[in-house]
């Protein structure tokens, strides 16, 4: 299959973790035989921390503007299929020229989907519209459960099917490095996640001066207090993730509050994490139980008494070990590999019953 992905990064992980999703996704799906090019709008701020700049498993080109995407309009039309990622910059315009170009069918990867909801629901989307839903032959989501009968009947998509992040099981995995720190925590700032990490990690570490912390990712405002017993890391790559996840006696997963109201919806920290044998650390939200058993597989916190609790009697070595084997049987890239190329396989028999790439 000749697939042509227009994402919003591959090329940099540096303050968002679509990167890392679509490295480990296109790298299995490139394992399975199909050919691969992603564009990616030429940005700045990736530009100047770019950590995959030439991957072996697809071709990255960079363009500049609307104009500039001309220069790809041939392999768009040539292409088996597209896909078109969330907060790619001027997305709206992409997918009606995608979707006007192509001869195959146009999909969408929302790996934003509670967030681009909610953007949905203001009319305030720059990169999505009800109008490009109905042109989508698929919308791929992140997010499962109810949300995708939201998008079939509300928005009209022609097929909702859920993508999960995934994690790529040869980068991370669990490493012979000595405990640093009790609790850690990877991510970039997002204010409404931040209530939930001074309530989890941050008052606990107040408790327990003792006990020692880190909250490592890039944009956190310079007037946070931060105990002393809370190391900061601005920007950690992905090359450091599994060395910063094994030597932690346990990760917390924070969740944004659109998210958590739609339920079902995983981050890739969360497999990447697990991948490594870390016992997680969680907030509550639907569906995070047919992921990860609770309290075998992954804890479930409220407060920073639960925290302080499950850090001095928890069986955390126990627990990173069942959250990685249940991971590893379910939710590697190589699944999701799987996944999207039934998903496309489907789309492209709608469109021509004959096409068959599998």
């Amino acid at each position: 299959m000749r697939l042509v992905v227009l994402g919003l990064t591959l090329s940099s992980s540096w303050g968002n973790g679509h990167a890392t999703t679509f490295r480990a996704l296109l790298a299995a799906f490139a394992a399975r035989g199909h050919d691969i090019l992603f564009l990616e709008r030429d940005k700045p701020w990736y530009a100047d921390h770019r950590d995959e700049p030439s991957p072996g498993y697809c071709r990255l080109e960079f363009y500049d503007s609307l104009d500039d995407l001309n220069r790809w309009r041939h392999e768009i039309a040539a292409a088996d299929a597209v896909i078109i990622g969330s907060y790619v910059p001027e997305g709206i315009a992409v997918g009606h020229l995608a979707q006007s170009w192509a001869s195959g069918p146009v999909g969408f990867y929302d790996i934003d989907m509670p967030v681009t909801l909610a953007a949905l629901d203001r009319d305030a989307c720059d990169y999505l519209s009800t109008e490009l839903i109905l042109g989508y032959a698929v919308y791929l989501s992140f997010t499962g459960g109810p949300t995708l009968d939201r998008l079939e009947q509300q928005y009209g998509s022609p097929a909702a099917r859920p993508l999960y992040c995934s994690v790529d099981a040869e980068r991370y995995r669990p490493l012979d490095n000595p405990a640093r720190w009790d609790l850690s925590y990877l991510g970039t700032y997002s204010p409404d996640r931040q209530p939930t990490l001074e309530r989890l990690l941050i008052e606990p570490a107040r408790r327990a001066p003792d006990r020692r912390f880190v909250v490592a990712g890039p944009q956190y405002p310079a007037d946070i207090d931060w105990p002393a017993n809370v190391e900061r890391i601005e920007h950690l790559p992905p090359a450091d993730h599994p060395g910063f996840y094994s030597a932690s006696r346990a990760t917390l997963n924070v969740t944004r509050a659109d998210m958590i109201a739609a339920g079902w919806s995983p981050s890739v920290r969360l497999f990447e994490a697990a991948a490594c044998g870390t016992a997680i650390i969680s907030d509550r939200w639907a569906g995070l139980d047919q992921l990860l058993t609770p309290d075998t597989e992954i804890l479930l916190a409220d407060s920073a008494d639960d925290v302080a609790t499950m850090l001095a009697e928890a069986d955390l070595v126990a627990i990173g070990h069942a959250g990685r084997t249940r991971i590893l049987a379910e939710h590697t890239a190589a699944h999701r590999a799987e996944e999207l190329e039934r998903h496309l396989t489907a789309a492209l028999r709608v469109a021509a019953p004959v096409a068959s790439f599998v």
